[in-house]
């Protein structure tokens, strides 16, 4: 794909150059933990049907890696550059379209860019016009028939629905009947299995030496063909000190997992026969190796159920840091993902295990969908004291094996230059339609 002309669009009234599709600089491919040349056929791997591929947002750089899951390897092969920094992606149910939300606040302008997916090759094709957006769009996702496309903004806390054509495209927007709770900090949205049920995550914030906290809860939708309506706020003690940041489903199973983002904690909800959550908590836990943290630097970010419901895992981060040789340097913390087992009679889960990511700040994370591999996304480099010396840890893409009992087992990272003023701000696996 290499010298492919920039595709443009008209957005919001003007012309931007919205995507820049390129193939990778050629080369042997270096791995960046061992330093040694992967062999030939690593380096030539490209996913056919029901290969896999990983993406990721660097700033509004949009790339593309082949996976390797028996290998554990990625092989950069493309890249898209959006016209903000990427967000938040979510696929088709199909597969076979993309929808990548992005930001660029210096122009104050937002969308959701729509791709069509080489199922051969992972390469994406624009497809119709982007979705432009008022706000930043935190999170997106669409309904279980993928008719729908849900967007939830962080700032002011909200939620858009917008029809998705039969070619893959995004359409109008749904009018809802009536005004929507939509908390404040919304910073995920799902849809459960059922397709009946929609949960906003809002996050609050925390206490400032200005203003007192705001308070997080789970908002709870009934829904239908694109329709909302409130149905329930699940906010134990009134929200306070309850910083929902992410949740994931059980495959099988009535059960919710909850990131808390400030506390450092996981809990479990039960989703209930009248289309709700329970209102309190089944099971809390803490997810850092030292148990509970009152470190402002120290927070939980996502969290994924294994596809075979057994294991739940949730990313710790850390951006503790202090000054040295006229430096900022890291101290110390924990940048993990924490393990559960899930007892699969209550959907109690028991941490097994915190794996250090290699890396600093891992804010997402993904599986593959047969469960084999786990690759974290470690935002941000982070200079490091050794001795008298400060090097620099890149940010990086790191791959884990995920062993038969769940645990994980470090394979190699490879390091993603991230440049001035962007980072590794999503990455996500994708089996190709």
């Amino acid at each position: 794909m290499t010298g492919v002309a920039p595709i443009r669009f008209a957005f919001a009234g003007q012309l931007l150059a919205a995507c820049v599709i390129s193939g990778l600089a050629a080369g042997p491919f270096l791995d960046a933990q061992t330093k040694e040349v992967a062999p030939a056929a690593v380096r030539k791997q490209q996913p056919d049907s029901g290969k896999l591929v990983l993406y990721a947002g660097v700033g509004s750089e949009f790339v593309q890696y082949g996976v390797d899951a028996q290998r554990g390897t990625l092989v950069k092969q493309s890249s898209v550059t959006l016209p903000g920094a990427v967000q938040y992606v979510w696929p088709h149910p199909s597969r076979r379209y993309l929808y990548v939300a992005w930001t660029n606040n210096g122009q104050r302008q937002h969308g959701v860019t729509a791709f069509r997916v080489n199922p051969a090759s992972g390469a994406l094709q624009i497809l119709g016009s982007p979705l432009s957006l008022r706000w930043r769009p935190i999170h997106v996702t669409t309904d279980i028939p993928g008719t729908h496309i849900l967007v939830a903004y962080n700032i002011p806390s909200g939620i858009t629905v917008h029809r998705i054509a039969a070619d893959g495209s995004i359409g109008s927007q749904v009018d809802q009947p009536a005004k929507l709770d939509t908390g404040v900090y919304a910073h995920q949205i799902r849809v459960d299995a059922s397709d009946k049920m929609v949960i906003l995550v809002t996050r609050g914030n925390g206490p400032t030496a200005d203003k007192p906290e705001d308070p997080g809860a789970l908002k709870v939708f009934r829904y239908d063909n694109g329709i909302l309506t409130n149905r329930d706020s699940i906010a134990p003690e009134g929200g306070i000190n309850f910083q929902p940041r992410h949740l994931d489903f059980h495959p099988t199973r009535p059960w919710v997992f909850v990131s808390l983002e400030r506390q450092n904690k996981l809990q479990v909800y039960e989703k209930l026969g009248n289309g709700t959550l329970s209102a309190t908590p089944r099971f809390v836990k803490e997810s850092l190796a030292g148990g509970r943290s009152s470190d402002p630097d120290q927070m939980a970010s996502a969290i994924h159920v294994h596809p075979n419901g057994r294991f739940v895992y949730q990313a710790n981060r850390s951006s503790k840091s202090t000054e040295f040789q006229g430096k900022r340097v890291s101290a110390g913390g924990e940048n993990s993902i924490a393990v559960y087992a899930i007892n699969q009679s209550t959907g109690e889960p028991t941490l097994i295990q915190n794996m250090d990511t290699r890396g600093f700040v891992p804010r997402t994370f993904s599986l593959d969908p047969d469960g084999r591999i786990l690759v974290v996304g470690n935002q941000t480099p982070s200079n490091v004291r050794e001795g008298n010396k400060v090097i620099t840890v890149p940010a990086n893409l790191s791959v884990f094996r995920i062993r038969a009992d769940g645990k994980l087992k470090f394979i190699r990272k490879y390091d993603v230059e991230t440049g001035a003023g962007s980072s590794l701000f999503w990455m996500g696996i994708m089996k190709l339609p």
